[in-house]
């Protein structure tokens, strides 16, 4: 029977539904038979006393001693009274062998009924069998739960990216590796988390909902509180909830958590991100460099043990400093326009069109500047590389620049030719963020539904005063997808968003 399971399940999960249902009914048999021997199909807790590769890493120390284990089977090869199976568990692979004299003729026949997927507990003694396969003799098998549906290609098959996304739970069955990389992930939002407090900054939550979708840029979404009746917006950012924190004396804070933005997706963009946002009262842009760069740094060696990463082709040294330019010269240096010689918008325009551009007919000297960079710099940043002072349309809530006030001090930071990091000094003016919050709307009533709001509230606690500060966003995915060497978003977040099947 175990010859002919493994036969079957070289079928791959996207076969035929004939295919499919046939497979599926004969599980389904076996589910029955199960039942009638007495063995109940989906069982209950089992103590584990070794992960699979305590068992292989440990064996000097273990061998001839007893084990228990539990893990899926991935592989069943049957030899009359006797059989070879590997048991796959969250840490790894490991040999098991079921001989009929030993476990029962009870126990073996309900092993010949197993199939490919199914979780078991085995309890045994660890030997090396002729050929040097590190093992466990079974001498007692527990089914834990059996599965109804069959593996993809002996686990090796599910090469469907779309359905990789949509079924992470198979795709991470299926391929291993894919595991490996959540693991950097979950290492990397520690590793934040340890440096952060290691610095002082305490860990704070803000809403998810809002009256005001602020912060930021970005078109939200919209919900209903029924209750009250209230339209709200799903958090396009934390930041000024946090710097409401600053102002009342908190002075380093941060939040990791989600945020929701209603854009297009790609390998760069998903609708729901994780986003690191910090504030530090009394430092600035220049303090805030020096801690982004300390911060990733200190996590890459946390995480991987070394400040040096190739990333799609390229080496990435994470070793501070890291190399600073100013916005307006890498325009020049690539794009070949001088913006720094522009007076109005109008010849901001004009240059933009000079670079080979053509922007919307109201665009401002920023949003061409910015234009201008992304089209023509942005790519070319492998980085990490901080880039500087950003023009003041495009950076509502940054303070200007004092030697230039077209310009804020603003910096992001690039690698692989995507942003990583965006910072300020904050602006703590509130007149000067009324203002920038009245150009906004402006915007708004121009048909730009990413521009930000007016929020009183926020206005009203910076009148308070809130200490010069500095302060920090970093997109969580984007530095994990470095991290674990993938090129896309979607795989580094374990449900992506999906469109609906409807077939």
């Amino acid at each position: 029977m175990a010859e002919q399971t493994e036969h079957n399940e070289q079928l791959e999960a996207g076969q035929s539904s004939e295919d499919l249902g046939r497979l599926m009914a004969i599980r389904r048999d076996k589910l029955d038979k199960l039942r009638s021997l007495g063995v109940e199909p989906f069982g209950q807790a089992y103590q584990r006393s070794h992960s699979a590769r305590e068992v292989v890493e440990g064996f000097s120390s273990l061998e001839g001693k007893s084990v228990s284990l539990a893990g899926r089977l991935n592989a069943i090869r049957s030899h009359g009274k006797a059989a070879f199976a590997d048991l796959q568990d969250q840490s790894g692979r490991v040999q098991i062998y079921v001989k009929k004299d030993i476990v029962g003729d009870a126990a073996f026949e309900i092993f010949e009924i197993l199939d490919l997927g199914d979780i078991v507990g085995v309890r045994g003694l660890v030997f090396k069998t002729k050929r040097g396969e590190i093992s466990v003799q079974v001498e007692q098998l527990t089914l834990l739960t059996k599965a109804l549906r069959p593996m993809p290609e002996k686990w090796h098959g599910l090469k469907d990216v779309e359905l990789r996304y949509r079924q992470r739970y198979v795709d991470l069955i299926a391929n291993p590796e894919v595991r490996e990389t959540f693991i950097i992930r979950t290492k990397v939002v520690r590793a934040i988390r340890n440096y952060l407090d290691g610095q002082g900054f305490y860990e704070v939550e803000t809403p998810v909902l809002a009256a005001i979708a602020g912060g930021t840029t970005a078109r939200p979404f919209k919900t209903h509180h029924n209750a009250l009746d209230l339209p709200l917006f799903m958090r396009i950012a934390t930041e000024l909830y946090l710097k409401r924190l600053i102002v009342g004396g908190f002075e380093k804070v941060y939040e990791l958590g989600r945020v929701f933005r209603n854009e297009g997706i790609s390998t760069k963009h998903n609708p729901e991100f994780t986003l690191l946002e910090l504030y530090e009262a009394y430092s600035d842009y220049e303090g805030i460099m020096t801690l982004t760069e300390n911060l990733i740094s200190h996590v890459a060696q946390e995480v991987l043990g070394t400040q040096h990463v190739i990333y799609q082709g390229h080496e990435v040294d994470f070793t501070p400093p890291w190399p600073r330019a100013r916005m307006l010269d890498l325009v020049k240096e690539h794009a070949g326009v001088d913006f720094s010689l522009v007076n109005s918008d109008e010849e901001a325009r004009a240059m933009a069109r000079q670079a080979g551009l053509t922007l919307a007919p109201k665009a401002t000297f920023g949003q061409a500047l910015d234009e201008v960079f992304s089209e023509f710099v942005e790519p070319k940043l492998t980085g990490p590389m901080f880039v500087l002072d950003y023009p003041v349309e495009i950076s509502p809530l940054a303070k200007r620049r004092s030697d230039n006030p077209r310009l804020t001090y603003r910096f992001e930071a690039f690698l692989a030719g995507r942003e990583l990091a965006n910072a300020f000094s904050e602006l703590n003016d509130p007149i000067d963020q009324r203002g920038r919050f009245e150009q906004q709307m402006e915007e708004r009533a121009r048909g730009n539904d990413e521009a930000h709001e007016m929020d009183e509230d926020f206005l009203l606690a910076l009148e308070y005063g809130m200490p010069p500060t500095g302060g920090l966003g970093i997109g969580i995915d984007r530095l994990c997808m470095v991290f674990a060497g993938v090129d896309s978003i979607r795989d580094i977040i374990l449900f992506p968003l999906m469109r609906p099947r409807h077939d």
